[in-house]
């Protein structure tokens, strides 16, 4: 069965409040089971919204990773667009003045990192601070909402950014709607806050079981492998390592000019299969590191998405990679708006301080130590159980 969005389940229904002055926080990922731009329709709806607000990649989802996004004009709809990734993270009195109520329809991957769930959490301390309704069309998790399937590390509030503002794993199992109620009431925000549950999902179920095709959410999540393997592989930006982005496996592949392809895929599978292979593979990146050279590399192949954990995945084969190439290998800054100088990437990233000393262990003593810091499924399933929709 395919699971009805929040969207459709609003745009299904006659809330009392469709001719208040809404402010819509959106992107063109955000569409009904049809394929329409939420934010179309809603005003095909006679929804009245007056204003839009986007979170990172921008409106039409084509900006850059980590770039700053302006204010602007819809051309769909002609409405006004507030940025939320430029000068600034949360909306102001001005932007809120002339707003009754505010509506929240972005698609998520289920990462700590991705910026549109902290995007949602500066909206939920708006609609706090001002005591304006929030309104979230809720939408399924498309790596599933399986809590044995969590992993942390915890985030360490001292690593607290806008890749991780408050403390919870890296993949989470949760869908937005659920983690916005948990933090509204865990965090005393107190916004009037009012989820709109998606009809006919089963948390069990990855986005392939919901037959309908994958909508990217990002330039470089264009597809379900790259969203299942980001919570693994977005550890790359911290390193001079490809990430694959520019390329059809972007997220799913890792690769530099320098890398002996074959060496890493035979290491890394000694390690991590039977739920994941690496096959050895050339690409050439059309942005961000190694732009139009050749990089000899590695792409991910999912065995059993039932039982694969991509963070453990991720950092296991950045070790690999690591011990093969002490000369080549380096750590790096990674620069966005919101973290102008590049530094501390990773601490940021797996959410805990002085993360790199980590990999200057044996291998052995490295999967011991991170698997101990990865295991906080039970916990986190306990504290979001009160939460939960599904």
């Amino acid at each position: 069965m395919t699971p009805k969005p929040g969207i459709d389940v609003l745009l299904n229904s006659n809330p009392n409040w469709k001719q208040q002055r809404i402010g819509f926080v959106t992107n063109h990922a955000a569409k009904t089971k049809e394929g329409i731009p939420s934010r179309h329709a809603l005003l095909q709806h006679q929804f009245n919204i007056v204003k839009l607000f986007s979170p990172e990649h921008g409106l039409d989802v084509t900006g850059a990773d980590g770039v700053w996004i302006d204010d602007g004009n819809d051309t769909l709809t002609g409405l006004p667009i507030i940025s939320l990734y430029g000068k600034k993270l949360q909306p102001d009195a001005h932007d809120l003045k002339n707003i009754d109520l505010m509506l929240f329809d972005i698609p998520d991957v289920g990462a700590r990192f991705y910026t549109y769930l902290w995007t949602l959490s500066y909206i939920l301390e708006a609609a706090g601070s001002f005591q304006i309704p929030l309104i979230i069309a809720d939408r399924p998790n498309p790596v599933s909402g399986k809590f044995d399937l969590v992993e942390g590390p915890m985030l360490d509030i001292s690593c607290a950014s806008f890749i991780g503002r408050w403390p919870m794993p890296i993949r989470h199992s949760c869908t937005l709607g659920e983690l916005a109620q948990y933090f509204n009431k865990a965090l005393q925000i107190k916004a009037p806050l009012i989820v709109i549950p998606v009809e006919g999902y089963e948390r069990n179920c990855f986005q392939p079981d919901w037959g309908n095709a994958f909508e990217p959410t990002s330039p470089a999540i264009q597809s379900f492998e790259a969203a299942l393997c980001y919570c693994g592989t977005v550890f790359l930006e911290a390193t001079n390592i490809s990430e694959g982005r520019g390329t059809p496996y972007s997220f799913f592949a890792a690769g530099a000019p320098w890398m002996n392809a074959t060496a890493v895929a035979f290491n890394f599978n000694q390690i991590a299969l039977p739920t994941v292979e690496a096959v050895t593979i050339q690409f050439i990146t059309y942005t961000g590191k190694y732009t139009g050279e050749t990089c000899n590399g590695i792409v991910l192949k999912i065995q059993d998405r039932e039982k694969f954990h991509p963070v453990l995945m991720g950092l296991l084969l950045i070790k690999v990679i690591k011990d093969l190439h002490p000369d080549d290998f380096a750590w790096q800054g990674y620069v966005t708006n919101v973290n102008p100088n590049g530094k501390n990437h990773l601490d940021k990233l797996l959410g805990f301080p002085d993360s790199k000393a980590l990999f200057e262990t044996n291998m052995e003593k490295f999967i011991k130590q991170i698997s101990k810091k990865l295991n906080v499924n039970i916990s986190w399933q306990t504290t979001m159980k009160p939460y939960l929709l599904y």
